[in-house]
């Protein structure tokens, strides 16, 4: 492979920069070193990071200067739908460079940056990658080109013969991470371990405290002294050089499921036939890899290792109270190596600042099995930043083509098949069109409409804007999604972590004036929890505010205003328990007080009944489905309307406008179903079955 073939060469690494291809001479970064060594990578200017001073000194092997349109692009950020790269690697790759850089592995640890990671948009923070036992630094490979879009990324490679120990690791490791903070300051520096990495980037967090550091741990050792497989270790000490090769082989089968790595490339969306089938090939292919485990782990590493483990374990324990970085601890439920979901919650109750995502169907090597991204985890658990503090706007990272598949077919998996979705937009000169054409492409835009019981239109609204117009719709949610105790609530990835990827940001004034800033598309719902919430009898009737909240705002930056009505939660399933019902049962009622008791209010009594936020989740009975419709007005051009920044009167006489709109689109929508022949499930199912190639998969009313 390209990219270790140059690695091999005097310790040459692939190396990127923004206007670089390919690289340049990749050595270890010590304190003893002069200051003409080089580190990862190479740049026109010091924010390639982890260079030393003399950066003029490094020798190129290949420069090439690259500016096209694409490039400035990707530098200031990256479009909806982007392409992660997620499933073009697989498992095999990794055996394929390990072995390989495995072939002449002398010389000491140091840091490489894979070419599958390319150049990263602006002002991207220095990802550092700690390896687990195998030491290779290709923990990542499945991820390398996601990552590289958001970070600079930088791998240790620790020598299959290299004897360094632990507290030498964790030098080599906090001067590179001094190193990063010296040239980029006001950015943090991510740690990523595996396993043994785990507990490095624990010791390097702990020695470091004052360093903006931010740790994710995939199934880190520090759990190493109950590890599952204590009793076996002193029988590998005394096994026989020639019954060696045998070991590495059946550990692979313990630390990972093989099943999980094969299906890494495997489309969700081939028929099952086809599935087993492509199973079948990749884990034909992938078991003969395994046994290459013996090169990249020979005996004499693999004893060394073990007791780099227990010491790393004890190390990091010892000191695990020093530790101020924010951290994220990935547990796997089938870990047949090391207790991981059981470290995760004691970590969680030791460390200041740190959450848990289990992934109840992984193994140890979590990071090389199918599953969700790395990038994907980060991102849903509010994780990414480019500076000291998080911003939900500027350190928003749209949703890839990837992340829009797997929510869509693995997440909400059959709802739109279920919920029929149909939109209708209305044209500048008042006439309603099927589909998504009146609505704006250019921001910054504010769609204002009412919100279903639940919110369950916010998956087809979703869904719709991605799929025909490319646009991320940033919804505004209620602050309680956002509150560190929901943490507490469930630790496994959710539905809350990917509101978070598709761009839902807590309500606020702030949060409103930024995204209308950066010309987004945002979707606000002036009636809030109080109308998704809402009691029997209130089926599409508006609570909003009695005072305008969003038209001074929107005329300030010239926003355009889309009122939109959704019907459809009625065909869904019938409310049957409302809030005040619940009130009257003993004990739930307890229960809801004590829930709502701490929780957020942004509202006071002057904002009328919308205030009165109680988050009670109602009980329903699910009907036959019927249809969602989505309709959406006239967009209302507010540029230019300096008068309504001035004058309550006429911001309040636009508000009521806008309020008098998504009523009539709610009455409209209401009338103009009942013409619908596939308004039903079944109806439409029977017309897919008999037109199943047809442009338009349901029909619906003509508007």
């Amino acid at each position: 492979m390209a990219s270790v073939t140059g690695f091999l060469a005097s310790h040459v690494g692939a190396v990127r920069h923004h206007r670089f291809e390919v690289g340049i001479g990749v050595r270890a970064v010590s304190s003893s070193e002069s200051e003409t060594v080089a580190a990862v990578n190479g740049s026109s200017s010091r924010n390639g990071s982890l260079l030393l001073k003399e950066e003029k000194k490094v020798p190129f092997l290949r420069v090439e200067e690259k500016k096209n349109k694409r490039g400035e692009e990707e530098e200031e950020g990256l479009a909806a739908l982007w392409d992660d790269g997620y499933g073009r690697r697989s498992v095999e790759d990794y055996f394929a460079a390990a072995k390989e850089m495995c072939k002449s592995d002398g010389g000491p640890p140091r840091w490489f940056c894979p070419l599958e990671c390319g150049p990263p948009f602006k002002d991207s923070p220095t990802l550092l990658f700690l390896p687990g036992m195998d030491g290779t630094g290709l923990g990542l490979t499945l991820h390398h080109q996601a990552l590289g879009k958001a970070f600079e990324v930088r791998c240790l490679h620790i020598p299959v013969h290299d004897r360094t120990p632990f507290e030498g690791l964790v030098k080599l490791v906090g001067e590179a991470v001094k190193l990063e903070c010296a040239l980029s300051p006001n950015k943090p520096i991510y740690l990523v371990g595996d396993s043994f990495g785990g507990s490095l980037a624990l010791a390097v967090a702990a020695r470091n405290p004052t360093v903006d550091l931010v740790l994710i741990l995939a199934n880190p050792a520090t759990s190493f002294g109950q590890s599952q497989l204590q009793p076996l270790f002193p029988f590998m000490e005394a096994l026989p050089d020639e019954l060696h090769v045998a070991v590495p082989f059946l550990l692979s089968f313990i630390m990972g499921d093989p099943v999980k790595m094969a299906s890494v490339n495997i489309d969700n969306k081939l028929p099952p036939a086809k599935k087993i089938e492509q199973l079948s090939y990749n884990l034909t292919a992938l078991l003969p890899c395994l046994p290459e485990l013996a090169d990249i782990i020979p005996r004499d590493t693999l004893l060394w290792k073990l007791k780099l483990l227990k010491s790393a374990a004890a190390y990091a324990n010892s000191r695990i109270h020093a530790v101020k970085a924010e951290v994220l601890v990935l547990a796997s439920g089938k870990d047949n190596m090391l207790p991981s979901i059981n470290e995760a919650q004691r970590l969680m109750g030791l460390l200041q600042n740190c959450k848990v995502r289990v992934f109840k169907d992984s193994g140890h090597t979590l990071l090389l099995e199918d599953g969700i991204g790395l990038l994907t985890i980060i991102k849903g658990t509010c994780m990414y930043r480019r500076s000291r503090r998080h911003d939900l706007v500027r350190d928003f990272i749209p949703p890839s083509m990837t992340e829009f598949r797997y929510a869509m077919d693995q997440v909400v998996g059959s709802f739109r098949s279920v919920t029929g979705s149909v939109f209708f937009s209305t044209l500048e000169d008042g006439k309603i069109t099927k589909g998504l054409s009146g609505v704006p492409d250019e921001g910054p835009v504010l769609y204002v409409g009412y919100h279903m019981l639940l919110g369950l239109e916010l998956i087809s609204l979703t869904d719709g804007f991605l799929s025909e117009k490319g646009i991320v719709l940033r919804g505004i949610a209620h602050p309680e999604l956002f509150r560190p105790k929901v943490e507490s609530w469930s630790s496994e990835f959710s539905m809350i972590d990917w509101v978070k990827i598709f761009g839902g940001v807590p309500v606020s004034a702030s949060n409103i004036f930024k995204l209308l800033s950066t010309k987004s598309h945002v979707l606000l719902y002036p009636g809030g929890a109080r109308e998704a919430l809402h009691y029997k009898g209130e089926a599409y009737k508006l609570t909003w505010p009695d005072h305008p909240e969003f038209v001074r705002m929107a005329a300030r930056f010239g926003a355009t205003i889309v009122p939109f009505g959704a019907v459809g939660e009625d065909d869904l399933a019938e409310l049957v328990l409302d809030y005040n019902d619940l009130m009257k049962i003993p004990i739930v009622n307890d229960r809801i007080r004590n829930m709502n008791r701490d929780s957020v209010k942004f509202r006071d009594e002057t904002s009328g009944e919308v205030a009165n936020q109680n988050l009670t989740f109602p009980v329903l009975l699910p009907k036959i489905p019927g249809r969602f419709y989505f309709l959406f007005g006239k967009p209302i051009k507010t540029k230019g309307m300096d008068k309504i920044l001035k004058d309550r009167e006429s911001a309040n006489q636009m508000y009521l406008e806008i309020k008098s709109e998504v009523e009539h689109n709610l009455n409209y929508l209401i009338k103009k179903r009942e013409e619908d022949p596939y308004r039903n499930f079944v109806d439409r199912k029977m017309y897919q079955i008999f037109y199943p190639h047809e442009t338009d998969p349901t029909p619906s009313f003509k508007p």
